[in-house]
């Protein structure tokens, strides 16, 4: 169960963070009085929040193929879970705010996922 768990964390994670990398040109488009520094800003926060949560997600799910129960595995994974919890939160004080559905979905997100990696380690 604990590895269902674990997959389940980081395959969401990971799908996340790739659907972060899809809407960046539109999101950065409807800034339409920034400047052009303005806009490259926003399009590297963008990439490397999905390119985080990418790589979380690998992280975390390449762990648990390899060793799920050892001690460095055990770090990966509660190091993975702080960092999501940390997002989330992040999120919820900002982009929770907007009025757009997938910015109040994020912190949700982010928490579901640190608690299955959380789960898939302690069960």
């Amino acid at each position: 169960m604990n590895q269902i768990l674990l997959y389940i964390g980081s395959t969401l994670t990971f799908t996340w963070g790739v659907s972060h990398l899809f809407p960046t040109k539109s999101v950065v488009k409807d800034f339409e009085d920034i400047s052009a520094d303005n806009k490259n800003i926003i399009t590297m926060e963008w990439i490397v929040e999905g390119a985080a949560l990418i790589f979380t997600g690998l992280l975390c799910g390449g762990t648990a193929y390899i060793d799920s129960n050892s001690g460095v595995s055990n770090f990966v994974f509660i190091l993975s879970t702080v960092f999501l919890f940390v997002m989330a939160i992040i999120s919820l004080l900002t982009g929770f705010k907007v009025n757009f559905l997938p910015f109040k979905l994020c912190p949700v997100i982010f928490s579901l996922s640190g608690i299955l990696i959380l789960l898939g380690m302690v069960l």
